[in-house]
């Protein structure tokens, strides 16, 4: 078995590729170093699979039909996990065009690929961001998503949208997940629990939103990485799901627990909550437990311990995050 990743060098992509590849199981990987942060980090985040003899990596850019076309022509793909993406609700308020360029033009060129090629196996990587400042909590696949408040949210709800249009055209299997703020080891530097950490750590002030009841529903990697795997066992049709820990952690919460763990108090600097961001995610995820056998286990002081680990492993590495 052949799974193609996109975004294979980031965040997500990185693990779900190791996973898969220490199951002895082909991974081909496709990313194309996008600038929103550094190269460096994303090579780094490749090292231990890029020397795996069942691992092919191409530098592409999943706009480029012709270049996808050429990948799927010379590898036999079996499923497609679709993480490539343009990420962030705050910047994709200033680069709208480019946020609906890569993530569902993007997609749309994916999916083309795809049925050119007769690959009609996909999991979709959605946002909880969909859900907008849903008022019923926890959120739920079966609540109305019709008013997403970011670009970076609309575009995530579009992809699910012609997604649902080729499992309806083409007969594809796709399954699209909703993550649910994912953090742990090697976690993007923009977001807030890598950011924190690094500005306690170095005794520098934390942009602090609001008066610090938002909430998110933070989710381990090595969750997320399950639940994807238990997706993929269960492809069947046109399906949603919510992945998330179904426990949301308030900003005072999470930047106290990120105190305790570095052994130092952070400077705040309060802002007030910027456009685009919702007040809360929560997860239900009864329905990923009952038909995927999705089990998240890792507590939020846990997985902090782990994430703070890696901070420190890496903070001297001449590729060090910056």
């Amino acid at each position: 078995m052949n799974i193609l990743v996109t975004g294979a060098a980031g965040f997500i992509g990185s693990h779900v590729c190791e996973y898969y590849l220490d199951q002895e199981i082909g991974v081909i990987g496709i990313d194309n170093f996008d600038p929103f942060y550094s190269e460096n980090i994303k090579r780094e985040n490749l090292l231990k699979s890029i020397n795996n003899p069942k691992f092919n990596f191409f530098q592409t850019d999943i706009r480029d039909s012709a270049s996808l076309n050429k990948i799927f022509a010379e590898n036999h793909v079996d499923y497609v996990i679709h993480l490539a993406a343009k990420a962030g609700v705050r910047p994709s308020i200033e680069a709208i065009e480019e946020y609906y360029d890569v993530n569902l033009n993007g997609t749309i060129s994916l999916l083309q690929a795809m049925k050119l090629h007769n690959i009609r196996k996909l999991l979709f990587a959605s946002s909880s961001s969909v859900y907008g400042n849903n008022k019923k909590i926890p959120f739920s696949e079966s609540d109305n998503v019709d008013n997403p408040i970011s670009p970076y949210a609309a575009s995530k709800r579009s992809g699910e949208l012609i997604c649902h249009v080729y499992a309806h055209l083409y007969k594809f299997d796709i399954t699209c997940l909703r993550f649910f703020t994912v953090y742990g080891p090697r976690q993007r530097p923009d977001l807030a629990i890598h950011k924190f950490t690094k500005l306690i750590d170095e005794e520098l002030p934390i942009p602090f939103y609001g008066d610090g009841t938002t909430s998110r529903d933070y989710t381990f990697i090595e969750d997320i990485v399950h639940g994807i795997d238990c997706a993929l066992k269960h492809l069947n049709g046109y399906d949603i799901y919510n992945l998330g820990e179904s426990n949301a952690i308030n900003l005072k919460t999470m930047v106290e627990t990120i105190e305790n763990e570095l052994g130092k108090k952070a400077t705040i600097n309060p802002l007030s909550l910027p456009g685009g961001d919702v007040n809360t995610t929560f997860a239900d995820i009864s329905k990923a437990k009952k038909k995927l056998g999705y089990n998240p286990s890792q507590k939020f002081e846990t997985g902090i311990k782990e994430f703070v680990k890696w901070y420190y492993s890496i903070k001297f590495l001449p590729t060090k995050i910056t």
